[in-house]
């Protein structure tokens, strides 16, 4: 098997490379391991560079290094190609679609990625994209869009940037009209603060939206919350951080294949991080799309066959 290490330059600050090089010399290169290393110039180049790979239809491994807008590229490069995996090294400032998995010090040890276990994921379709984590629309989707603005500005990284965006959004985008039909069930029309639908359980620097999801059981989690006041809105972020909310007279938790939304004006729509304006979209379920490897160190893998990671939804109070 090949392995190729497909770099975001931008990653880390600009230090990506710097930070991957020393990693794959006390790994790669001293075993004999058929491997190389690419540094994209852009994200069109990464989708060329994986596709030329993929298409000769030999057994590769791609490690996409850099954030969750690295692995969105890369996924979204290589869908429908049966004969790739896709390994994640992060070297983003989030990280949150490894979070279920393991540590970020389990995917930053290339000696537990290159004996790791290659394992099934879902996707969520949105459009002619791919997401493998998570999508969402209304406020959620405008943070979102914010904390790319906030990321930019010293100490606001990670979780910080998506609660300092969440903060500015509070003020503005509260209340969305949307009307949301899960599968063929009767649509629901109303004022809501955002709706989430999650193939995985955390985004935004460690925030579980959907803290019942599993990305390996052929099912979508859909968080759909209504309009809060503002008091509630800051009182409750904690709370909606640690997936509480799923607890809350305002939420409705539901799990199912498709959701469509149709909003009364165009309004941010996310994927995975990637921000746009839409008045309507469908996520669907697409089960078995990727081969994902999880490092030998994580004990994700003897978790789910036990039992102690499961996609059991907790009795509300």
């Amino acid at each position: 098997m090949k392995h190729l290490f497909v770099v975001n330059p931008k990653a880390g600050k600009g230090r990506a490379y710097d930070i991957l090089r020393p990693l794959i010399k006390e790994s790669f290169e001293n075993l004999d391991i058929d491997y190389e290393v690419y540094i994209c110039k852009s994200t069109e180049d990464m989708k060329e560079y994986c596709q030329k790979w993929a298409q000769t239809g030999e057994k590769i491994r791609i490690y996409a290094c850099g954030g969750d807008g690295t692995i969105y590229d890369v996924v979204n490069a290589i869908y429908g190609y049966d004969n790739v995996e896709f390994a994640v090294v992060p070297l983003g400032s989030g990280n949150d679609f490894i979070r279920l998995f393991g540590t970020r010090e389990d995917f930053l040890n290339l000696d537990a990625q290159y004996r790791g276990t290659p394992i099934k994921i879902d996707a969520i379709r949105c459009g002619d994209r791919i997401a493998v984590n998570q999508c969402s629309m209304g406020m959620d989707a405008e943070i979102c869009a914010k904390q790319s603005d906030f990321k930019k500005l010293p100490l606001l990284r990670g979780d910080r940037a998506y609660t300092a965006a969440l903060a500015y959004c509070a003020m503005v985008k509260r209340e969305n009209k949307f009307t949301i039909t899960i599968d063929d069930n009767r649509p629901i029309s109303g004022e809501f603060l955002f709706t989430v639908c999650g193939n995985s359980r955390y985004y935004g620097g460690g925030y579980q939206a959907t803290p019942y999801a599993l990305p390996d059981d052929g099912l979508l989690d859909f968080s759909i919350i209504d309009t809060l006041s503002l008091p509630e809105m800051l009182t409750k972020v904690g709370g909606y951080k640690k997936g509480k909310h799923y607890y809350w007279k305002q939420t409705l938790y539901v799990r199912g294949k498709k959701m469509t939304i149709h909003s009364e004006e165009p309004a941010a729509l996310n994927i995975d991080g990637e921000v746009d304006k839409v008045t309507d979209i469908t996520f669907e379920i697409i089960p078995n799309a990727f081969t994902f490897v999880v490092p030998e160190t994580s004990t994700y893998v003897e978790d789910r066959e036990n039992g102690y990671i499961t996609n059991e939804i907790g009795l509300k109070v």
